[in-house]
């Protein structure tokens, strides 16, 4: 009598505790390598701000090339961005 409690015990322990837990505990660890890391972040950051320094730059040489050479976009139709 004792040694079925023991495995009716055992096997309502596996199916309501130890089975959830697994599953949870995968689920907290897809979550983890779904989400990007600081050094991730922190690559995209300056990626983010090095673009920005370079569309600054293209701006002001495009303002310079406006004053010094006014037809130069004409002769650089094919660049839709020029």
């Amino acid at each position: 009598m004792m040694e079925e409690f023991f495995w009716i015990v055992a096997i309502v322990a596996i199916i309501f505790v130890a089975c959830p837990a697994v599953i949870l505990h995968y689920q907290a660890e897809l979550r983890k390598t779904k989400s990007i890391s600081t050094d991730d972040e922190r690559l995209v950051d300056d990626l983010w701000k090095t673009a920005q320094r370079l569309e600054r730059r293209v701006e002001a040489l495009e303002t310079i090339l406006d004053r010094e050479a006014p037809d130069w976009r004409r002769d650089y139709q094919e660049r839709p961005n020029a």
